[in-house]
């Protein structure tokens, strides 16, 4: 089962309060993602929310997963995830906010640092740093604002109007990873916008 299958885990914090906010870009892509396999999330045992599905019939089963447990804490929730479905770290798509990168865009790599974010620094402690990230551009805070102030905020009026299309592409970079590797997809994703 699991040479065909990926997970793909989008990070953000539980409950409504956290849903608009732009730490929680990840499970706004997971959500999309589970809408296209035609997938609801349920509980599962590893203290997350998962939907499964394939995009096409016999194409590679996805596993999406959004983690019950607050982002400094995302670690232990994809580990079990691994572990269950029986799959390395190299079959795991980890999809989150990335201050670094300008609002609109996305950056696509496998392994490396993590930036001072927490869901990455956790999941790095209980599985492994070389998992594939889709990095989904928030952009710096203005001004003397906090980053950690930042990221707990919705998004602004304008980037809302944008958000739709930014959920939309870092969902058909996942789709781009799974069925043709990174290397094409990080070709497609990081080429210059028309």
């Amino acid at each position: 089962m699991a040479a065909d299958t990926w997970l793909v885990v989008g990070l953000g914090n539980p409950g409504a309060g956290y849903a608009s906010t732009r730490h929680n870009v990840g499970q706004m892509v997971a959500d999309e993602l589970a809408r296209r396999l035609g997938a609801r999330f349920s509980r599962h045992k590893a203290h997350a929310l998962v939907a499964e599905g394939r995009m096409v019939p016999g194409g590679p089963k996805i596993v999406v997963a959004k983690s019950m447990s607050y982002m400094n804490t995302s670690g232990g929730p994809v580990a079990a995830l691994l572990s269950y479905y029986s799959l390395d770290v190299d079959r795991l798509i980890v999809v989150h906010d990335e201050l670094d990168i300008p609002f609109d865009t996305l950056k696509l790599k496998t392994g490396g640092g993590h930036g001072g974010h927490n869901g990455l620094r956790d999941i790095g402690k209980a599985a492994s740093a070389d998992f594939t990230r889709v990095r989904v551009g928030i952009g710096r805070p203005p001004g003397r604002q906090d980053a950690a102030d930042y990221v707990l905020r919705p998004f602004a009026a304008a980037e809302r109007e944008v958000l739709p299309s930014v959920i939309a592409d870092a969902a058909d970079a996942v789709m781009l990873i799974v069925d043709d590797g990174l290397v094409a997809a990080q070709q497609k994703v990081h080429a210059p916008k028309a």
